[in-house]
């Protein structure tokens, strides 16, 4: 491997072919089980040319090796809080209310702008060093401009969203804001960081879920995001209890209340989708509302597992995601995609979710649910060079060739090789080239003993 200056920006190389991978098995995912030997030629934040065979007589500034690995589209996951990363193993054997209320709130509540900093910074180095490019990510109520700043520093592609919260039994209050002043502050931070980083960073409007937001707040919700044209996020129907405290509340299931607030559509994302009656699925096909999957989260906190072959069935998208580190203890795609295509078997049998299902979800299916298919998601010519390089030679990606199953059964976030977003290496043999790891680490240890303290 060869590489003119690691962190070099695309703007420091030859606008015609910046950057050569080669050597690799190409895994375009425009369509499943194919797959070649090949080069990927770079350039100007783009894929330039897809070269099955090897691409001769090209020059590059940047040349990353390829050799014993699968190329592939950048992973995407539709749902993590890059925020919860400091409380990492500091919230086990909780189901999710108890979750929220004992540990993730008080948290949050506890939060500096400099420790949101921090933890944004430690979960998106665990989201590119594990081979994801792109998210749609969950904010705190405070700060959220630190979460776009080291989104931008460290080169991630995010849409991300503060969050609303006006109600809510044992909330700290200072979680708990005006709901119009909430909104103020949210779309002045849209407008300032919306299309920002070369088009890398997008906004989301992010009330939490039905039973922290009052009706009149997640109706402005959906009322200021569509005034944009930005996204909605929220979480629903992830927990028993929680579902049958929305019904109590409204009188409606969790997703008949969604709906009548106007939180679906094809520009909201509802995060887990566990416990769905069929009219409430329905809905969701109907309305072209988009789910994410998030099978680890679901384990962890005994929350259940949703029911993907079903909703798919109705014809619902499905992106993967890792929730937060809080309630999973890891963002690493390959995690949830082996998840993905290993649990639904229960239910559905073997064949109910492929090893190609479960990649397809990470990367096209993930960019559909984002609304970013014409952008990313596969590895096509005009696409962003949203690339991972992830190595089929550990002992548990051998033997085989289907690289879906080697990839997806038997890859860890440790056999990501390299990583480029919008064409520019932000990963190189594993390691980052955006931050000072050993910077960040003692940051890490710093904001956590601050915001513990605070806590306590």
């Amino acid at each position: 491997m060869t590489l003119a200056t690691p962190d070099a920006s695309i703007e420091e190389m030859n606008p015609e072919c910046d950057l050569l991978i080669r050597n690799g098995t190409v895994v375009p995912m425009e369509e499943d089980r194919h797959w070649f030997s090949g080069d990927v030629l770079v350039g100007d934040g783009r894929i330039l040319e897809v070269c099955p065979g090897g691409a001769h007589e090209v020059s590059a500034r940047c040349v990353l090796d390829a050799s014993g690995a699968a190329v592939l589209p950048g992973f995407i996951q539709c749902h993590v809080h890059v925020v919860q990363s400091l409380l990492r193993h500091q919230a086990d054997g909780l189901t999710l209310l108890d979750w929220l209320e004992l540990r993730t709130l008080p948290y949050e509540a506890s939060l500096d702008g400099d420790g949101v900093a921090t933890a944004a910074e430690l979960g998106i180095a665990e989201l590119l060093t594990g081979g994801t490019t792109t998210v749609l990510d969950f904010g705190t109520t405070h700060h959220h401009d630190r979460v776009f700043e080291s989104a931008e520093r460290l080169g991630i592609r995010m849409t991300s969203g503060r969050t609303h919260m006006d109600i809510g039994d044992g909330t700290p209050a200072v979680l708990l804001e005006d709901a119009d002043a909430s909104l103020a502050d949210a779309e002045a931070i849209g407008k300032r960081w919306n299309r920002s980083a070369a088009g890398r960073l997008r906004y989301a409007v992010a009330p939490r879920f039905a039973l922290s937001c009052s009706r009149h707040l997640l109706e402005e919700c959906a009322g200021l995001a569509r005034k944009h044209g930005w996204m909605l996020h929220s979480h629903a129907s992830e927990n028993k209890d929680e579902v049958a405290a929305v019904r109590a509340e409204t009188g409606m299931s969790n997703i008949e209340y969604l709906d009548a607030v106007g939180l679906t559509g094809r520009d909201v994302v509802l995060a887990h989708g566990v416990h769905l009656h069929p009219n409430e699925i329905q809905i969701l096909a109907d309305t072209r509302t988009r789910i994410c999957h998030c099978p680890g989260a679901n384990l962890k906190l005994g929350s259940g597992i949703a029911d993907i072959p079903e909703l798919r069935s109705h014809g619902v998208r499905v992106g993967l995601g890792a929730d937060g580190p809080p309630c999973n203890n890891r963002l690493s795609a390959l995690y949830e995609m082996s998840l993905a295509a290993t649990l639904h078997g229960l239910r559905s049998g073997p064949t109910a979710l492929s090893a190609w299902d479960a990649l397809a979800m990470a990367t096209r299916e993930g960019a559909r649910v984002l609304d970013l298919a014409d952008t990313i998601g596969t590895i096509s010519p005009g696409r962003a060079a949203d690339l991972t390089v992830v190595s089929l030679d550990s002992w548990s990606a051998i033997p085989g060739d289907d690289p879906a199953s080697r990839i997806v059964h038997g890859g860890t976030a440790a056999d990501v090789r390299h990583v480029l977003v919008n064409g520019r290496p932000v990963v190189v043999d594993g390691k980052l080239t955006t931050v000072d790891p050993t910077e960040l680490r003692i940051r890490i240890g710093e904001s956590w003993k601050a915001t513990r303290s605070r806590m306590e």
